[in-house]
């Protein structure tokens, strides 16, 4: 029953060996606890603060609208082009629709939501897709549209909204040799359109004219993107080129550029007065990514971000009141949010508004359109193309106070231009027009959009005619081309008629003249 020497010994030995090891791992613990002690000991800047700032818009929360004040029964459009294929303004949201033989957007006045029917009317001049549409910021009757056609059209659309289809637009704007992707207006000035076609032409129309004025030709791609600064005196591109610029708009001179090797940039935003630029893209890793820039110098970003891996391209929305910057991904249901400081670390992440039904587009009401008594700061009109469903998003602050909130709605930018197009093609720059809407957004603008008067003649910029013998790269192009000849004919052959019929009336008369005159020398 007794143990033997050897057994004895090995116990002995594996105890020794427990210990040792038991004794290592204290020992260890004892040091690294030690060092960590003393390294707080040492550093006497490091906070025991939480990692967040006190912020007044920390729980910013997001609220879909009830199903009645939705707009259900919309066949929006399939098309792949990244644009939000939606604008909104205080009276009208706009959407652009799928449909045949050529394009067409449906515009419903904001109050009328529900179930649309299917033969509501639609604009639908253009011979080719609708790519992008935006409300003039001054006009609210007054839209702009650009296609695949390569023109840009100016609507305006009757109060209380369409009672038929809309084919003749206000204004016909041809400038570009390829179809016309971008559509941006003037932050400040009330006659001043921006488009960006595939051409890689960026055309600045004088719609006091109805002509193009500037060419911008800098770009060597498809230009993806365009942001401008406050008042307008600076515009931010971003292009295909993987190149980031900030251009001066009269002159055409690129000011700084950046090249996004690391981060390739598909949408840029300006930050207000803050002298920044926000850009989303793609890293190396093929990550989504934010990154921030100093509009005085591109060299270097001031911090990059990745966000997530998902495919989908980042819609940036900046509120230069609040301060507060949306991240809306195409094709998922998310829209993140921020708060955008001018000190370290720039980019305060406060929540997440998630949905499981996929975003399209996403129209943005503007600040006089929002419900200050509810405290919305912002309101989102997602597009659901799966359930042809126009769905708002309200982000309210919440506050149980029934009393006006003035810190967080400061005097905003209201529908009245600082600068008609000739002032500021002149060379001046003014701050937008502030209003505030502590007792509710009532003066509407007292100025009248009109469409100028002009013969149909060459369009010449820069001393080049941009309609000349510009031959189509496709056969895309070569219908397109082909319509707005079939077009050209059809009003030049009306334009004849009545000319033909003048001729005859006065043909007529003089005649009767002829048979009068020998009556009266006889007399």
């Amino acid at each position: 029953g007794h143990e033997s020497p050897s057994c004895r010994n090995q116990m002995n030995h594996h105890a020794n060996t427990q210990y040792t090891s038991h004794r290592r791992t204290l020992e260890l613990q004892l040091t690294s606890a030690f060092y960590t002690f003393r390294s707080l000991l040492l550093l006497p800047q490091m906070s025991w603060r939480p990692t967040y700032r006190s912020s007044k818009f920390r729980n910013v929360y997001g609220k879909v609208a009830n199903r009645e004040h939705c707009f259900d029964g919309i066949p929006i459009t399939k098309n792949v082009h990244d644009n939000h294929f939606c604008a909104v303004n205080a009276k009208y949201l706009a959407i652009v629709t799928e449909s045949s033989g050529g394009g067409s957007f449906i515009v419903i006045p904001v109050s009328q939501a529900g179930r649309i029917e299917p033969h509501h009317p639609k604009v639908c001049g253009h011979h080719g897709n609708v790519l992008d549409i935006k409300w003039n910021p001054f006009f609210e009757n007054i839209i702009a549209s650009c296609s695949e056609d390569s023109s840009v059209r100016i609507w305006e659309i009757p109060d209380g909204g369409l009672r038929r289809n809309m084919t003749e637009a206000m204004m016909e704007l041809y400038g570009h040799s390829r179809r016309v992707g971008l559509i941006e207006w003037h932050p400040t000035s009330s006659g001043i359109l921006f488009s960006a076609g595939y051409d890689y032409k960026i055309l600045i129309w004088n719609l006091e004219q109805g002509e193009p004025v500037k060419m911008i030709d800098c770009h060597s791609d498809v230009i993806l993107c365009m942001s401008f600064n406050t008042d307008g005196s600076l515009l931010a591109t971003s292009c295909k080129d993987k190149k980031l610029r900030i251009i001066e708009p009269r002159s055409g001179r690129v000011l700084q550029h950046a090249n996004c090797k690391n981060h390739r940039v598909n949408r840029v935003v300006f930050l207000g007065n803050m002298k920044r630029l926000l850009t989303t893209g793609v890293s190396r890793w093929n990550t989504r990514q934010i990154a921030l820039w100093d509009q005085e110098d591109l060299s270097m970003s001031m911090v990059e971000e990745e966000i997530d891996g998902l495919s989908g391209l980042l819609f940036p929305f900046y509120d230069a009141d609040t301060h507060m910057l949306y991240l809306a991904g195409k094709g998922d249901g998310n829209i993140r949010y921020y708060e955008i400081t001018t000190e370290k670390p720039y980019l305060q992440y406060l929540m997440e508004f998630r949905s499981p039904a996929p975003q399209k587009g996403l129209g943005v009401m503007p600040k006089h359109g929002l419900d200050v008594a509810a405290c919305e700061v912002f309101r989102f009109y997602k597009l659901v193309t799966l359930k042809g469903l126009i769905e708002p998003i309200s982000m309210i602050v919440p506050r149980r106070s029934e009393t006006y909130q003035e810190d967080i709605y400061p005097m905003t930018a209201g529908t009245e231009p600082a600068l008609s197009a000739s002032e500021w093609l002149s060379g001046i720059n003014r701050d937008p027009v502030l209003i505030s809407l502590k007792e509710g957004y009532q003066k509407p603008n007292q100025i009248v959009f009109k469409a100028p008067v002009k013969d149909k003649k060459g369009v010449v910029v820069n001393g080049i005619d941009l309609l000349e013998n510009m031959p189509p790269r496709t056969e895309n192009e070569l219908l397109r081309m082909f319509f707005r000849q079939q077009e050209e004919l059809r009003k030049m052959k009306e334009e004849l008629t009545t000319k033909d019929v003048k001729i005859r009336q006065l043909e007529l008369e003089l005649n009767n003249l002829k048979n009068v005159s020998p009556v009266v020398n006889n007399v």
